[in-house]
């Protein structure tokens, strides 16, 4: 009989690397439409935001940088921060 390792029996979602496979689908197509981009217009830019979404979207432990930002950005502005001592 063979056994295949697989993470939490195959309830897990895929990943390559740090990325989700959709993140590293969306990073591979940013990639090559920055290198189109850059060789028509001449500009970065393209490949400035195409960093700083696989740097936003890099995944620890089920959670992305990017829903970090998030949850901090509801808590600390969005959330109601009134405490009731009694």
């Amino acid at each position: 009989m063979k056994t295949y390792i697989y993470p939490q029996n195959l309830k897990a979602a895929s990943r390559l690397w740090l990325w989700s496979i959709k993140d590293f689908l969306i990073i591979c197509i940013g990639l090559i439409l920055s290198v189109v981009i850059l060789t028509q217009i001449w500009s970065f830019i393209p490949f400035g935001i195409t960093a700083m979404f696989a740097f936003l979207s890099i995944r620890m432990e089920e959670t992305t940088i990017m829903d970090y930002i998030f949850c901090a950005f509801k808590f600390f502005v969005t959330s109601q921060q009134l405490y009731y001592w009694r």
